[in-house]
């Protein structure tokens, strides 16, 4: 037994930490392409934008997974709150495109900083406390229902506060003329955001006591860079099953980066106003996550009637990439049947992504030694960013129009297809263990 905190207190305070940092996440999913657009920026600056959002993570991706051992996991997610809360009041308040592009990019070094400290605090204290056999999935599945529900509530307050700034004008106006033209009533979602990161930070701070754990030189772990890299790159050329899992990834980035791109501008040319458009895109990505849950809890189901991981996987991404379609097919209509199968393709994009999810997890844990699970997690993630990064970049420079839809649906397409022949068994992974929670797909890759 140590004096840090017992079971029930540590689950407490890993649940809060999810709220407090995925909450500015969701505040800020629904005004902050219509914001840039407001502030005068082209799609096509917009996309450079979010892919300074996703290379900054991808690339800190590797060198940032081993600080929280050296540094401590209070130390790395104070770091991480400070730079999202930097961002934040940069996306508001910035005028020029090297501004906002600035708050992207730190955006993305929070999000890769941020990646699991807070789960491995957990995880150590509750170790500490009963020793290594002690249970974890209770608090692990709490504190992702948590993040859940903290990025529903986020986008819907995101969506619904600009608006009904926007409902009187004179408050309007006279908000932007307090502070020459600085705040407009889609910045509101994000100055908030800032106010939550800082309480995020002071909570890390003063509630999250770390037990001792052994010391380990920084030159140590960026020195282990390069050796991971080289673990990642030989898991994929010696693996086929493995090089199709990242390279799905990698279809899921594109596709997750088409949608956010371009469902905002959307969702505002459909209502007629930004703040209107803002109120209904909150809406759209809340019944997303609802989705994506959805399908994640009809994982099993689904790959015992498909009849195995794999032919789940192609199942679960075939729906997505015809979401996607059905996206791109209506992107040029107009009236209540286009915008109905919209709405269908939509909820298809998360529902299959959940649904295949699970399955890709499970496949992964089979095939790769515990001992190597960290980095093909990390590289699956890098995949993600880096795809996303490209996929929005050509949609943002392609004309307006259904081409832009149907980049991510060729791309998510691709991904498919790579399941449509079945890989040789092999024996499961020494070490696999329990598989870790995987990271919420759809929360937006630049939140």
């Amino acid at each position: 037994m140590t004096g840090g905190p017992d079971e029930r207190t540590a689950r407490r305070r890993y649940v809060t930490v999810c709220v407090l940092f995925w909450l500015p996440a969701g505040l800020a999913i629904a005004p902050l392409v219509l914001l840039f657009t407001e502030r005068g920026m082209a799609l096509a600056a917009i996309a450079g934008f979010l892919a300074a959002h996703s290379l900054t993570a991808a690339v800190l991706e590797l060198p940032t997974g081993g600080l929280s051992d050296v540094l401590g996991r209070r130390t790395v997610l104070a770091a991480a709150g400070l730079l999202n809360l930097t961002a934040l009041t940069l996306q508001a308040l910035g005028t020029t495109a090297w501004t906002l592009a600035l708050g992207t990019a730190l955006m993305g070094a929070g999000r890769a900083l941020s990646s699991g400290p807070a789960e491995a605090w957990y995880v150590d204290t509750v170790q500490a406390r009963s020793g290594p056999d002690a249970g974890l999935r209770t608090g692990l599945a709490r504190g992702s229902s948590a993040t859940s529900a903290a990025l529903a509530a986020g986008t819907l307050l995101g969506g619904g506060l600009p608006w009904l700034l926007a409902l009187g004008p004179d408050l309007g106006a006279r908000l932007g003329q307090a502070t020459s033209g600085l705040v407009l009533p889609l910045s509101t979602p994000l100055l908030l955001g800032a106010a939550v990161e800082a309480v995020f930070v002071w909570y890390v701070l003063t509630a999250l006591h770390e037990p001792p754990r052994p010391a380990t030189a920084l030159r140590d772990v960026l020195r282990g860079v390069p050796a991971t890299v080289r673990d990642g790159l030989r898991l994929g050329g010696h693996d086929a099953l493995v090089r199709r899992l990242l390279l799905t990834a990698g279809a899921a980035g594109g596709a997750l980066a088409t949608i956010e791109l371009l469902t905002p501008g959307r969702a505002a040319h459909l209502t007629g106003t930004p703040a209107s458009g803002a109120v209904l895109f909150a809406a759209v990505a809340c019944a997303g996550f609802t989705c994506s849950g959805i399908g994640s809890h009809l994982a099993p189901l689904t790959a015992r009637l498909a009849g195995s991981g794999e032919r789940a996987v192609l199942v679960g991404l075939g729906a997505s990439a015809g979401g996607l379609l059905l996206l791109g097919g209506t992107a040029a209509s107009t009236g209540t049947l286009p915008t109905v199968l919209a709405a269908l393709g939509y909820g298809l994009v998360y529902l299959g992504l959940g649904a295949a999810g699970p399955s890709e997890n499970e496949l992964l844990h089979r095939r790769v030694p515990g001992t190597r699970r960290a980095t093909a997690l990390s590289l699956q993630s890098l995949l993600l960013q880096l795809a996303g990064a490209l996929t929005g970049l050509a949609a943002g420079i392609l004309p307006p129009g259904p081409s832009r839809w149907l980049l991510g649906a060729g791309v998510l397409l691709a991904g498919t297809l790579l399941w449509t022949r079945r890989t040789r068994p092999a024996p499961p992974a020494a070490g696999t263990g329990a598989p870790p929670r995987r990271e919420a797909a759809a929360t937006g890759r630049a939140c």
